[in-house]
């Protein structure tokens, strides 16, 4: 029997290694701009054609490579970072496995050209589907330009796998955020087909995130420090009143290095306990400096997740410093002991000589005698006193009519679809009698279910009205949030908003759904993209489904809106014509039925 097992060649190899590492284009920019990092650059500019389709180039002026070191980047396993296993344990790099480089040459064309400071030429390599096709000298300039064209052109299928050039520029922002948040001190540069969306000087740690979230945020950050032996903190807290109810700006560096922790992010909403409701997620931007061989990196192919020694310690003293800095800025309510029971009494003026005062007595006044005037009282009360007892009966006319609506609830034979009485509970609930006992509906969420059934029939049949506004509004939005309204205008505009392109990432509100009502058109809009940004990723109906349900839970009416009897009865008539009415948009009960077999036995 002949042998089966055989090596696979090293092309096939490299492709299947190269998807661990290269799963998208935002993939190839993270290790790319990590490589331009840790060769020492001070100017970093990436630059996009097609969402990383077409074109990547990341150019940075770091130290570049000598001609055999350039080739030997690009086989597997080869690096300059670490020399044994023991430099696992002390790893001040990004990168460390020696894989980015091969497995971007392995589902791309690639074209390298980088020179040292110290040379006079530098080297010029060519490769495509992991075999080298050229090298030669090149008078290029000092540092590194690495060029990905055509990325998995040979995987199609892992190339038809790809999103929407909007998604995959979205994710291409993250890794650009993640990578030049942490080294503030190097200029970053981000092109994307021509438009420079991104110049970041060098600049500090609050500028940078200023710079790259927008210029409102300068006010939301609080910043938070703490050094010990076990770990270093910095970095900023965003204020409660900023929190959302979707995950917003959340990031973690160990070591400049980008994170995910829950177990840590635990420490910080307990932080926000008693000061952000419950549904409600903290925003942070937190740099961790702890020592290099407490931690381990090297447990996920991506390099997010990282094992710490200590991993209590660090959460006790990350949610001490977070307590210390909300408090330190006032921002957690605070109690004086002082002048909590004293009487707040207004200070006298200065100029006003102070009487004693004046005690009227009417000798004359009888109480058992009603023709008398009381003239113990001044002449404003008298008045009031007159008018007041002119317009009694006015007080009890609603009263009279009480019994008889409270007969009418309960008539006997009373239907939904027959004349009835609907009651306001809270300012919340709906109260609805019917023949076996009474409905009670929720009416935040049956507005939800009314509004979000209308919403996706106007995005299939596209006959979303729209309600034009008077003064345009315009709209500041990070690149992300952008490219993200620019992937959803067609929906957008089914639903009746209409929005101009203004440049600089800012977009004009021209119109906006009719149920909008005085709803802030900026509000309405980053609410919705904070609701698609944090529920994963979504495409064709699904993505349709979750903009209806984000715009249906926020113009639905809100807890507490009184409403009148008519608008009462048209809800519920608008309700039941619904083809889920007992269900909110969110998989929430709507109606909680109370037959009258439940009340017998509640006065049982």
């Amino acid at each position: 029997m002949s042998n089966i097992i055989r090596l696979l060649p090293d092309s096939v190899a490299n492709q299947i290694a190269a998807g661990e590492v290269v799963q998208r284009p935002a993939s190839a920019v993270k290790e790319l701009m990590e490589n331009a990092v840790d060769a020492g650059a001070s100017k970093i500019r990436l630059v996009v054609k097609d969402a990383g389709r077409t074109l990547l180039q990341v150019i940075d002026n770091g130290c570049g490579m000598t001609a055999d070191d350039a080739q030997l980047s690009f086989v597997r396993h080869a690096t300059s970072k670490i020399g044994n296993a023991e430099d696992l344990f002390r790893i001040q790099t990004k990168g460390f496995r020696g894989e980015a480089l091969a497995s971007i040459a392995a589902v791309a064309q690639v074209e390298m050209k980088t020179k040292r400071r110290e040379d006079e030429l530098g080297t010029r390599i060519v490769i495509e589907g992991s075999e080298i096709q050229e090298v030669h000298a090149d008078p290029c300039q000092d540092g590194t330009q690495f060029l990905v064209k055509n990325l998995f052109f040979n995987i199609p299928a892992r190339r038809n796998f790809l999103k929407s050039d909007n998604v995959e520029f979205k994710h291409i922002l993250e890794e650009f955020e993640r990578v030049a948040l942490p080294h503030p001190s190097i200029q970053f540069e981000l092109n994307h087909n021509g438009n420079e969306v991104f110049n970041l000087p060098s600049q500090n740690l609050r500028q940078r995130i200023v710079a790259l979230f927008g210029k409102t945020y300068n006010e939301r950050l609080v910043p938070i420090e703490e050094n010990t032996e076990i770990v270093a903190i910095k970095g900023f807290l965003l204020k409660p009143e900023f929190t959302r109810k979707t995950r917003g700006e959340q990031y973690f560096f160990v070591n400049d290095r980008f994170i995910r922790s829950p177990y840590l992010h635990h420490a910080l909403q307990k932080a926000y306990e008693g000061l952000i409701p419950k549904e409600n997620f903290p925003g942070y931007f937190v740099f961790l400096s702890v020592p290099t061989n407490s931690i381990d990196v090297n447990i996920h192919p991506t390099k997010t997740e990282i094992k710490f020694e200590d991993e209590r310690s660090i959460y006790a003293i990350l949610h001490s410093a977070a307590r210390r800095a909300i408090g330190f800025h006032n921002i957690s309510p605070s109690i004086d002991f002082n002048t909590e029971t004293a009487i707040d009494l207004p200070l006298p003026d200065k100029d006003r000589i102070p009487q004693a005062p004046v005690i009227r007595v009417d000798p004359n006044y009888n109480p058992f005698d009603s023709e008398k005037k009381n003239t113990a009282y001044p002449t404003e009360y008298k008045h009031q006193k007159k008018q007041a007892a002119q317009n009694w009966e006015s007080i009890y006319e609603t009263l009279k009519e009480e019994p008889r609506k409270q007969e009418q609830l309960f008539e006997e034979g009373s239907d939904v679809n027959q004349k009835r009485v609907t009651v306001q509970l809270q300012g919340k609930y709906i109260l609805c009698p019917v023949k076996s006992g009474f409905w009670l509906i929720d009416q935040h969420r049956a507005h939800s279910r009314i509004l979000f059934e209308r919403f996706i029939v106007s995005l299939a049949q596209h006959t979303g009205m729209s309600q034009q506004m008077l003064f345009p509004t315009m709209v500041e939005l990070t690149p992300g949030d952008f490219a993200l309204v620019r992937d959803l205008d067609e929906d957008l505009r089914h639903l009746g908003f209409e929005l101009s392109d203004m440049g600089g990432n800012s977009i004009a509100v021209n119109g906006v759904p009719a149920e909008a009502g005085d709803i802030h058109p900026g509000t309405l809009i980053e609410k919705m993209l904070e609701d698609l940004k944090h529920s994963g990723n979504a495409a064709g109906k699904e993505k349709s489904e979750r903009i209806a349900r984000s715009l249906a839970e926020s113009l639905a009416i809100k807890t507490g809106k009184t409403l009148m009897t008519e608008e009462m009865n048209r809800l519920v008539d608008e309700l039941f014509a619904c083809e889920s009415p007992y269900v909110s948009p969110s998989g929430k009960p709507v109606i909680v039925t109370f037959t009258a077999e439940e009340l017998e036995k509640r006065f049982a």
